[in-house]
């Protein structure tokens, strides 16, 4: 650290530090000083949002692609604003390090009625919220700021969880007063454990014919994938993956079977998984849509699970054992299943052909299928596209981002945006609706205006049409809340002052045409094509199975 390092520069120089080269925001009055040190610093870019949600959203996407990502918003509206999705970044495991500026420190000292504040002189109460929805808070001083920061860093990195630091104007510019340490204290492997663990799912392989594999969200978080995939090839079991842990495993793979999802997935998923003698699953959060509303049949005493820092075995617990050790360790357990997995087909393998045939959900998932390329980026709404892309099978080295647990609707567009910042050489695909677009149209702003070229799919299918599969009480008819204004969407790079290549798609043939005349041109410009699909209840048959799910359930009431 260079000798008179302001509190701003340190807190920059350790963002870089974990590889942070851009860091998302809206300016605010309260922001100056942390802005304008950003912008004298090099090696650090300040990407400007249209509002602080959707920066939030950006950030959110750029973490799940970079690592680790940064958000820095002005105090009270600014940081309520990003409140969103800052408890989606805890709630999904993501690092984020949420960056607040406050009024300076006489003010709040004296606790003045200063704007942005609930005008009661409590400058402490937007702090407390994020205690609720972070891993980590802290109010920075240069007394402190070289202990608290490097502190708050690593619990994003261990803990997966966002973290919120603030800190008053006139504090950014100040040196810092002080040398903190951080204790590194890092967990490790509590060996007796880990050997007393192996030895009890090696006695439970002895009975075992049939074994699975299970992937869920910690495996992308964690950077379990490797070990992962040696594990499975290792012992030579068929391998699913939940659906909040999509592409947590290579889905060109030979042993990837699907996603499993209970009583609404792939039948031949569901039997494999359900009939294993034994599922190791790793990383898994037992989420009301990873168990599928309930329906998923899984046993947990023929269950090995797999979490980063512990382990279960049917009923038994073992502590402090790292994920990585006993990946390695089964690797070795001389257990190899002797059937291979055998020819799998997943759910869009098979074309429609007919090119005069209206858009339907049988015939433009196999064409976005078919579409993709390895090491793309697939960014997916919740809603209807949320189902259907799941049983999208992903070419090798495709990272797949969605919100499936917190599920805001939104978040996409935004998140594509920060998938487009964080990696410029990797190719962006945006699945979104028409009703969640509108949400956060002014991000295809923010792609335009940083020469982001996403191929972006907007599914206009006249409202939310997740909402109505979902309530199953009330007449589709009836449901005037779940219907949404007509947008001109292909209009909406001109809107934004810039060029895009636009199509809006009804049939099968129009939809060839227009993916291929975007795959030969998004290298050059952003690329949007509304799919129009005229009858509102059509959907993946995964949906459909939900709908019948819940409408079987309300009858028993």
């Amino acid at each position: 650290m260079a000798e008179n390092t302001t509190l701003g520069q340190y807190l920059y120089d350790c963002l870089k530090a974990e590889g942070i080269t851009e860091i998302f925001g809206v300016p605010g009055d309260y922001n100056f000083s942390l802005l304008d040190t950003l912008e004298d610093y090099d090696g650090i870019e300040f990407i400007n949002g249209r509002n602080e949600l959707n920066a939030g959203y950006a950030a959110d996407a750029y973490a799940r692609v970079k690592g680790m990502s940064a958000l820095i918003t002005t105090f009270g509206v600014g940081e309520m604003s990003a409140c969103n999705a800052i408890a989606g970044a805890y709630s999904e495991n993501v690092p984020l390090i949420h960056i607040v500026g406050s009024p300076k420190t006489m003010m709040q000292q004296e606790k003045e009625l200063a704007h942005h504040t609930l005008m009661d002189g409590d400058f402490d109460v937007f702090r407390k919220v994020y205690e609720h929805i972070t891993g980590y808070t802290a109010i920075l001083t240069p007394e402190n700021a070289a202990r608290e920061i490097p502190a708050a860093i690593k619990i994003a990195k261990e803990k997966k969880k966002p973290v919120y630091l603030v800190v008053a104007i006139d504090l950014v510019e100040k040196p810092l007063l002080s040398l903190g340490k951080t204790s590194e204290n890092m967990t490790k492997t509590n060996v007796d454990a880990l050997q007393s663990a192996v030895k009890h799912i090696k006695g439970m392989l002895e009975h075992v014919n049939k074994a699975v594999l299970l992937v869920d969200v910690k495996t992308l978080r964690y950077n379990l994938q490797k070990p992962v995939l040696q594990l499975a090839e290792r012992l030579n079991v068929p391998v699913a993956s939940l659906m909040q842990g999509k592409s947590g495993f290579d889905e060109s793979h030979p042993q990837y079977i699907g996603v499993y999802g209970g009583a609404f997935g792939s039948k031949d998923v569901t039997e494999t998984v359900e009939e294993a003698d034994l599922i190791i699953a790793v990383g898994t959060v037992w989420s009301d849509v990873n168990t599928s509303k309930g329906t998923a049949k899984l046993n947990p005493l023929k269950m090995v699970e797999i979490q980063p820092d512990t382990l279960k075995v049917g009923e038994a617990s073992y502590m402090n054992v790292k994920a990585e050790e006993i990946l390695k360790a089964l690797q070795d357990i001389g257990y190899r299943q002797n059937e291979s997995v055998g020819n799998i087909s997943f759910p869009f393998d098979t074309m429609v052909e007919d090119s005069s045939a209206p858009l339907k959900a049988t015939s433009y998932y196999p064409r976005i299928q078919r579409m993709l390329k390895e090491n793309d980026i697939v960014v997916t709404e919740t809603g209807t596209f949320s189902y259907g892309m799941s049983q999208v099978r992903l070419p090798k080295g495709a990272t797949y981002i969605a919100q499936g647990g917190w599920q805001s609707i939104g978040y996409a567009t935004p998140a594509a945006f920060g998938a487009c910042i964080a990696d410029r050489n990797r190719r962006v695909l945006l699945f979104t609706g028409d009703g969640s677009i509108q949400l956060t149209a002014q991000e295809i702003s923010s792609m335009l205006e940083n020469g982001c070229k996403p191929i972006v799919f907007i599914l206009n299918n006249k409202g939310y049409t997740i909402e109505k599969f979902l309530n199953v009480k009330v007449d589709i008819e009836k449901q005037k809340y779940n219907e949404i204004p007509e947008w001109n969407y292909t209009k909406l790079a001109e809107a934004f002052g810039q060029e895009a290549f636009t199509a809006r798609v009804e049939t099968n043939g129009e939809l060839d045409e227009a993916i291929t005349n975007a795959q030969d041109m998004n290298a050059d410009k952003l690329c949007l094509i509304e799919l129009v699909v005229k009858d509102q209840m059509d959907a993946p048959d995964y949906l459909k199975k939900i709908r019948q799910y819940l409408e079987e359930q309300e009858k028993l009431k």
